[in-house]
């Protein structure tokens, strides 16, 4: 499928190379005479949360299973990157090309057991070799900045907190500070839960400890899932999904009975929870 090169009536000239062009039109909008002002003030601060987001919109994509949708959002983030490297160039630091070939000179690096000679490896051992790696390029570049090295350096912290805290436990379970069996950790996160029911109690006398208990409660329910090899973001979000649905359905059964389902009492409204469970078991039972 061809695009359309049409010229709009500011004319952009696109060519047969899409990656040259957009490039290209970085530097247009990043222009100090004819560029757009918004684009031209930005800097690597302001735009860092787009990139974010734009990281977000295309899991999103996914996980719709959107494939004209991931082509666009995937764009979205292509933008990001060539903004960045754009602003880089302009600063003397780096260009997109440099962006590139680091890439490709850490991924063949990476990847011995395609480009060398070093023993193939399986779907399951890559992940594993992967991290090695990355340590091990983590404690070259600590070396010859002359700084001691954490085997927690380079989490990053500008990463989700959810995400950064499945990071973190990574990293220590590979230095050997891990509970050895899931049953520990999930001990570990009923006491947790006990310390905050007592920092509740206590809160008159101590509102900040109910706000680091709730924190230490997520950072051990992230260590369940990590330790049970469940993905704690995707499995939050599957929970998410299924709140919706379940709340939606909720409100369709309270309008369906002619009330507005905030109208109803709480015990109505649990009654409507238990209902769509409850219908949920008996389709998935039908179903099986």
């Amino acid at each position: 499928m061809t695009a359309d090169r049409s010229p709009s009536t500011r004319a952009f000239t696109r060519t047969d190379d899409p990656l040259a062009d957009v490039v290209r039109l970085m530097a247009r909008l990043r222009h100090g005479e004819r560029g757009c002002p918004w684009d031209v003030e930005q800097t690597f601060e302001t735009i860092a949360p787009y990139t974010i987001e734009e990281a977000y919109e295309v899991a999103d994509a996914i996980e719709r299973g959107d494939l004209n949708d991931l082509k666009a959002e995937l764009g979205d983030l292509l933008f990001q990157v060539v903004f960045h490297s754009r602003m880089a160039e302009e600063a003397g630091a780096f260009t997109l090309s440099d962006v590139a070939d680091a890439l490709v000179a850490k991924m063949v690096d990476r990847h011995p057991h395609v480009f060398d000679d070093a023993p193939n490896r399986t779907a399951e051992e890559q992940p594993l070799a992967w991290e090695q790696q990355k340590a091990m390029e983590r404690a070259r570049k600590a070396a010859s900045a002359g700084d001691d090295s954490s085997a927690l350096d380079g989490v990053a912290l500008a990463l989700p907190a959810l995400l950064r805290a499945e990071k973190l436990q990574k990293r220590a379970a590979r230095v050997g500070f891990d509970w050895p069996d899931v049953s520990q950790t999930i001990e570990k996160l009923n006491e947790e839960i006990e310390e905050l029911m007592e920092a509740h109690a206590a809160a008159t006398s101590d509102p900040g400890a109910v706000f680091e208990e709730v924190g230490d409660l997520l950072f051990v329910a992230t260590n369940v899932a990590r330790k049970l090899n469940i993905d704690p973001e995707a499995a939050l979000r599957a929970g998410n999904a299924k709140f919706v649905r379940r709340f939606r359905r909720m409100e369709s059964m309270a309008q369906a009975s002619g009330r507005a389902f905030s109208s109803l009492t709480l015990d109505e409204q649990e009654a409507l929870w238990s209902a769509v469970k409850a219908e949920e078991r008996a389709n998935l039972t039908g179903r099986g």
